[in-house]
């Protein structure tokens, strides 16, 4: 396959990569860009444990070619801890237990992210459909729903 370059801001930093653009963005995340943060799960996307942001919106990284990131915004998990200090839903997920074997948690993070900018007072139902498209093996999903109703209302403060 032709390689392309494929130009996106990446957590807020120009980038530019020449890239096979039917690779997957998780793989031009990981392998190409040393991005670990976001987990290679299933590959099929009924995981998502490689959610990430394209343009503000929670998908997973795994179905999107990596050329559709051409001009759009895409955000990680690296974005969201800043100077050594994690990031209110990061410090709610520890807060609350919502952290177990950690696999599940970028991706959870980054969906409970997208939801709080978009409705920054979620309902229970608001956040259950939020992270429906994300599994987690180890809890019953009540942590992860107190820490992102906390986190809702750290970021009020």
């Amino acid at each position: 396959m032709d390689k392309q370059v494929v130009s996106f801001n990446l957590n807020g930093e120009a980038v530019r990569v020449r890239c096979d653009p039917f690779s997957s963005l998780l793989s031009l995340l990981r392998d190409r860009l040393g991005l670990l943060g976001t987990k290679a799960g299933c590959g099929r996307g009924e995981c998502g444990a490689c959610t990430v942001l394209l343009d503000g919106l929670a998908v997973n990284a795994c179905l999107v070619p990596a050329g559709k990131a051409e001009g759009l915004n895409v955000e990680t998990i690296e974005n969201l801890s800043r100077g050594g200090s994690l990031h209110p839903i990061q410090e709610a997920f520890v807060e609350k237990g919502a952290v177990q074997c950690g696999f599940c948690t970028p991706g959870m993070v980054m969906s409970a992210h997208a939801l709080l900018k978009s409705d920054p007072a979620p309902g229970r139902e608001e956040i259950r459909k939020a992270i429906s498209g994300n599994l987690c093996r180890c809890s019953g999903y009540v942590q992860i729903e107190e820490a992102i109703a906390a986190a809702a209302d750290k970021l009020k403060d």
